[in-house]
């Protein structure tokens, strides 16, 4: 049996990939590994795996990274009002969720 832990980093936070791949915000957390099996690696499956919207020369894109591959971006506080009212929906608990999903 395997047991869930904690999630290290919270919606609206700001972190960045350890290779430096990039820097995002936190907008969904899965409390393990929610994807197909094929593509999972050598990361283990049993730890919280987080949505994050990137920022890239591009524009943005959305990946989804493993606990252990992701760590604070220093000086980086979380999201300004207008980009958190943008990307979540805030219950009166302050409770956060993605705009396109439902609170439980």
């Amino acid at each position: 049996m395997t047991q869930a832990r904690s999630a290290k980093f919270s919606l609206g936070q700001i972190v960045r990939q350890r290779d430096q791949a990039f820097i995002g915000v936190v907008l969904d957390v899965d409390p393990a590994y929610d994807g197909p099996l094929d593509v999972l690696g050598p990361l283990q499956r049993d730890q919280p795996f987080y949505r994050v919207l990137a920022a890239g020369p591009d524009g943005g894109f959305i990946a989804y990274a493993a606990e252990e591959a992701l760590e604070p971006q220093p000086g980086a506080g979380g999201l300004g009002p207008a980009d958190e009212a943008r990307w979540f929906t805030v219950d009166a608990e302050g409770r956060h969720a993605p705009r396109d999903q439902v609170l439980h």
